[in-house]
């Protein structure tokens, strides 16, 4: 046995050194090629791309729950090359595909007999409605430095993916059932590439965060991960759950020429229509521009036998304390949406509009309710709180209306879910305030960075192609690249981000989350704990504005 496994080994060692370019893996599915690629610096993995882990969810799967992928035997499956992206507004739509349940495998030693690696999943961001995990978003050299095995995860988007018509014709959350079938192939076959589905780390940005707040609470998920990483989302913030989107399934239904009535009929029509057909209406499926960001939210899901993502109000199972007991990281940026505040203040008709009836565009721009006493209480203290009342003008109520529209969309819930989650949990944050060369926002006027904005981690976690170039050992990035995989690599293997002889994080001991001295870990251009939580004043204001009790719907 031992002889045979040298063997393998061996032969692998050599199909890299010699520069071989591909690699075979078999699986029950069926045997699956891949192609050699190099780390960051510069050391030999392979990459197994595009593997179908579930059936296209086309004609009556559309809007139903994602069916397993069958075996492919005898042929191979070629994962050389990315697969598609799912349907969404994109420059290249021929990269576009309802055949798009596809997840990437990275891994540098395909041989389980020499130790199984831990695993990492990633789900990408993107709002539920863009964005992928192709490597051109998510590009795995510089996670390929450390040793593990990285999976990446495409899941449907928008009304292909999370349309809820609240009855059995599109109960909702197939996006994140999507999710559950790869985590469920990854249990099944990541032995055969090296990864141990033991030990298994979910990782999700933004939708994606908040995507892995729900896994921690679904019944779907359970048992299927060990730990999980969340950035810059989470599932608990000021907007409600319902059972259903009818009136969103109603808007893609008139965008389509369906019938809204009888519902039956209206998907029925709608399971009929061609793919770019939903891509050429995307932004019209928003109420002004892009807004809300949120624009498709998971429900609750009523039951008419299906297996059921989401079976009570989050908040609900969150107070009990009805969750994965897994350890978790999760933190923010330091000016997360400021860049979707520069563009929105900067716009003459937006501004207008806020200044105009500040309590019927906030809630909208916000995902809190509309149109009661409650709501317009909730407006008054927030234009009070952050511009005294006064008229927004650009750029001088640029920093104020930055601080709202990142507590808004991203800090507030991550504050939330932190406060709740680490009552039952070990918990590490973080607060990232690293100013990079490169970010999601550049100035249009001065063409200079501002800091750290939301998504600007993944420029360091992920190569990303479109927007930075590979960075050296050199480069002033490095420390950062070094540090993010370093932290994330330790926590996948040992629950513990912490290292006291890695020459990257030794000057720093990193605690445990506690409500009683909040501390978190300032990672900018250098590592340094810090107490007293993350914007404690603005997050006092939203505690207030939304108490929990407020928020668990007890009308489902």
């Amino acid at each position: 046995m031992l002889f045979c496994t040298g063997i393998a080994l061996l032969l692998q060692l050599l199909a890299i050194c010699s520069g071989e370019d591909s690699h075979t893996v078999e699986t029950t599915l069926g045997a699956i090629k891949g192609v050699r690629m190099q780390t960051r610096l510069g050391s030999p993995f392979w990459a197994f791309r595009g593997i179908r882990y579930a059936e296209a969810p086309v004609g009556e799967l559309r809007f139903q729950n994602p069916q397993p992928v069958k075996p492919w035997k005898p042929n191979v499956f070629d994962a050389t090359k990315d697969g598609p992206m799912c349907p969404q507004v994109t420059v290249n739509r021929t990269w576009l595909s309802e055949d798009c349940l596809r997840l990437n495998v990275y891994t540098k030693d395909t041989n389980k007999s020499n130790g199984l690696k831990p695993v990492i999943f990633y789900l990408h961001p993107g709002g539920f409605y863009v964005v992928s995990a192709i490597s051109a978003y998510a590009g795995p050299q510089n996670f390929m430095d450390r040793d593990i095995v990285l999976v990446t995860v495409n899941y449907r988007l928008a009304s292909l993916g999370f349309m809820a018509t609240g009855t059995a014709d599109a109960p909702g959350n197939m996006g994140l059932k999507d999710q559950v079938v790869a985590l469920r192939w990854v249990q099944q076959h990541i032995e055969n590439f090296g990864g141990d589905p033991k030990s298994v780390t979910v990782w999700g940005y933004s939708a994606g965060s908040l995507s892995i707040g729900l896994h921690l609470m679904s019944p779907m998920a359970k048992g299927l991960f060990h730990r999980a990483i969340m950035q810059s989302a989470s599932p608990l913030g000021q907007f409600r759950y319902r059972n259903h989107q009818l009136e969103l399934a109603e808007k893609q239904a008139r965008l389509l020429k369906c019938p809204v009535h009888p519902i039956k009929d209206m998907v029925k029509c709608l399971k009929t229509k061609p793919m770019l057909d939903f891509v050429d209406t995307l932004q019209a499926m928003f109420e002004y521009e892009w807004n809300p960001v949120l624009n498709w939210v998971p429900v609750v899901e009523k039951d008419f036998g299906q297996e059921r993502f989401i079976v009570e109000d989050p908040y609900k199972t969150m107070k009990e304390g009805n969750i994965q007991k897994v350890p978790l990281i999760t933190g923010i940026t330091e000016y997360e949406f400021y860049y979707l505040a520069f563009f929105t203040l900067r716009n003459a008709t937006q501004r207008q509009r806020f200044n105009q009836d500040f309590a019927k565009y906030n809630p909208i721009y916000f995902l809190y309710e509309r149109d009661t006493p409650r709501s317009r209480n909730i407006s008054q203290a927030m234009r009070s709180f952050y511009f005294e009342n006064k008229t927004l003008e650009y750029p001088q109520s640029l920093t104020r209306f930055g601080e709202l529209y990142s507590d808004g969309l991203i800090c507030f819930e991550y504050h939330r879910f932190l406060h709740m989650v680490s009552k039952h949990i070990p918990v590490y944050t973080y607060h990232f305030t690293y100013k990079g060369r490169y970010s999601h926002f550049m100035n249009p006027d001065t063409n200079q960075t501002l800091g750290a904005m939301h998504h600007d981690e993944l420029l360091y976690l992920f190569n990303v192609p479109l927007m930075t170039p590979m960075f050296g050992k050199t480069d002033p990035e490095n420390d950062t690249v070094e540090r993010l995989t370093r932290i994330f690599y330790e926590f996948a293997k040992k629950s513990d981000p912490n290292n006291s002889t890695d020459e990257y994080l030794k000057n720093v001991r990193w605690p445990l989350y506690d409500q009683t001295k909040k501390q978190y870990l300032e990672i900018g251009k250098n590592l340094q704990v810090k107490s007293n939580g993350i914007f404690p004043q603005r997050m006092e204001l939203w505690d207030r504005l939304f108490p929990v009790e407020d928020m668990i719907n007890t009308k489902l």
